[in-house]
């Protein structure tokens, strides 16, 4: 089935290393700052509507949810949150970029392995420092030849990414935890997709139809893709 793959891709965020339950921890704290303004749960999806509303001018990352976090916390309070509480906002965000990097269980031993035969790629969305920050602290950036930070993961944004890499798009596999994100968009250009589902998906990332297709696979554990490559 991957005979003709060239080009190994990985995401990054809960793929090499985990990501969303510092953002889900974070979120917590910001609802419980908040509590005397909005219940819990009202608080969660008024979060939601504005980091939604907030990605076609921000993207994706921790810096733009920390802006996203201010925003509605001035929305919840009517214009009267106290510059204290902002600052505990804003200190959540910076909790966020100073986290340890915790590696999902057997990726670096898969990359070892995988580097050896095919060129490895890494291929995710976020801020650019933060994405640096985290691969040059995983110690994983030796494996792979080439990072990509990209704005969005549309069928496009992996078009521009294949003729980079100068190879087509029957020669490029695609590994990630995020079926809309990692997945469905590849598997429209006609390349090859693997998931490897998280514990935790943001609820912007969800997708609720089954995706059946021949160059598609679902696997449980990185080191099962020794199994298959």
């Amino acid at each position: 089935m991957y005979r003709n793959i060239k080009v190994i891709a990985f995401d990054a965020d809960d793929t090499l290393w985990v990501n969303e339950p510092f953002f889900r921890d974070a979120e917590n704290e910001f609802c419980k700052l908040l509590k005397n303004y909005i219940s819990e749960e009202d608080c969660k999806q008024l979060l939601f509507d504005v980091e939604i509303k907030n990605l076609p001018m921000y993207g994706y990352g921790i810096k733009p949810f920390t802006l996203s976090l201010i925003e509605a916390a001035i929305a919840l309070s009517k214009n009267k949150i106290p510059l204290e509480t902002v600052s505990e906002i804003i200190e959540l965000g910076k909790e966020m970029l100073s986290k340890p990097i915790k590696l999902i269980d057997g990726i670096e031993e898969t990359l070892i392995k995988l580097s050896s035969k095919y060129r490895l790629v890494m291929a995710t969305k976020g801020d650019l420092l933060d994405q640096e920050r985290k691969l040059k602290k995983s110690g994983l950036e030796n494996y792979f030849h080439h990072i990509e930070v990209m704005s969005d993961k549309q069928p496009d944004n992996y078009q521009k990414l294949l003729q980079h890499l100068d190879i087509t798009s029957n020669q490029f596999l695609m590994i990630g935890n995020s079926l809309k994100s990692d997945v469905l968009p590849v598997l429209e250009i006609g390349a090859y997709a693997i998931h490897i589902p998280f514990h935790i998906t943001w609820e912007h990332e969800k997708v609720t139809k089954k995706v059946s297709h021949h160059q598609f696979k679902k696997i449980e554990l990185a080191s099962e893709l020794l199994q298959l490559l």
